[in-house]
């Protein structure tokens, strides 16, 4: 197997961290290209010093400078702003290229990857949530793989291959968050420490606010419906709090396969960059033995209306899932300040998703137009 050559979109946060870490553990594999970081400056010098890159970005052009002064003795490109992050997501010198990018801020340069021809390994969900017409059209023009590395899309994508047959149905599961159990008169009291607690995975704090209201689970339903070309009928979700099943799919002959493992970011990482062989991986196996039962159930679309508004939005089309995406990052983030309380974030994606415009078919003008609003409002 010849080394690929990783280009790592958002490599200061928890995907890109934990990919850097995949990467260590098989040089004969992997070799990294470029790092890039928003406001992390400190992280990614470390990183950049540690691989050695042929480049790297600081999306913020205040830290050019510190970023430059410490890597001047090291034989790294070093760039700034948002146009670089697009240049050198279509570099050539690259074999594929992971988005782990936050918010809408990774749609450009994953268009930007898939117009160069370029293999994207996708951690960034808003990217399809958002423009997941413009994005497919992109990959399928080119002819350009697009492999899932969120857990539950990598286990659909695991379960199909080989299989031609129609899909009846997926199932897309969720551990339920920290407030599965939470009567519903207390939602009213949860605090942002309480919200950061997830019980079984380690991301993020964006992606864990999202868990906990299962927003997540909603921006994955949009995901998978442009992923796997299926009608929102046929995608369900399941709250299996164990977490060991990290998605099922059922076909035409009532077979059911699913892909089961511990909670572990590495396992899709490492298999979005290392398709379509399988290397190993030093992590934990389930012990089926103790284990224990696996439960699945539906979930409480009432107490996490996150999820109805998200099925909402795919019916609806359009640039709604846009403005969706664009209302719950503007509401996360103010939770996360301190500004509004865990309840407000669902009532705040609602009015908004009321209030934008309909277009039925954006383009890349309009979803920006429509992110750019939805904030604003």
């Amino acid at each position: 197997m010849n080394k690929k050559r990783v280009t790592i979109l958002g490599s200061t946060g928890s995907v890109g961290v934990q990919a850097l870490e995949v990467i260590a553990q098989h040089p004969e594999a992997f070799v990294v290209e470029v790092l890039t970081a928003q406001n992390n400056a400190a992280l990614l010098i470390e990183q950049a010093m540690a691989f050695q890159p042929n480049a790297v970005v600081i999306g913020n052009e205040e830290k050019y400078s510190e970023v430059a002064a410490a890597l001047k003795k090291y034989p790294v490109k070093v760039f700034a702003g948002a146009a670089s992050l697009c240049d050198v997501a279509a570099w050539d010198t690259a074999d594929i290229v992971l988005s782990a990018l936050l918010g809408f801020a990774g749609l450009q340069p994953a268009l930007c990857a898939l117009k160069a021809g370029k293999p994207l390994a996708l951690a960034n969900k808003e990217t399809l949530v958002v423009a997941g017409a413009l994005v497919m059209q992109a990959a399928r023009e080119r002819r350009v793989p697009l492999l899932p590395v969120d857990s539950e899309h990598s286990a659909i994508f695991q379960c199909l291959l080989g299989e031609l047959g129609e899909i009846e149905k997926i199932y897309l599961t969720a551990s339920g968050g920290p407030f599965l159990h939470t009567p519903p008169e207390e939602m009213g009291k949860i605090t942002l420490q309480d919200a950061l607690r997830h019980p079984n995975w380690k991301m993020g704090a964006k992606i864990t606010i999202d868990s906990a209201t299962m927003m997540n689970k909603g921006l994955e339903v949009i995901e998978a419906h442009w992923l796997f070309s299926l009608p929102p009928e046929k995608i369900a979700v399941l709250v299996h709090p164990q977490s060991i099943v990290h998605s099922m799919v059922q076909f035409a002959d009532g077979a059911v396969k699913a892909q089961l493992g511990i909670p572990d970011m590495k396992l899709p990482i490492q298999y979005a960059l290392s398709f379509p062989q399988r290397l190993p991986l030093a992590a934990p196996r389930v012990d089926f033995s103790q284990a224990g039962a696996l439960t699945f159930f539906p979930p409480d679309d009432k107490k996490f209306p996150c999820l109805a508004l998200a099925g909402e939005a795919l019916k609806r089309g359009g640039n709604i899932p846009c403005a969706l995406s664009a209302a719950n990052e503007a509401a996360v983030a103010a939770f996360l300040q301190g500004r509004i309380t865990f309840l407000q974030i669902a009532r705040t994606v609602e009015k908004m998703m009321q209030r934008v415009p309909f277009i039925a078919a954006p383009s890349l003008a309009d979803l920006q137009e429509t992110d750019a609003m939805a904030r604003e409002v």
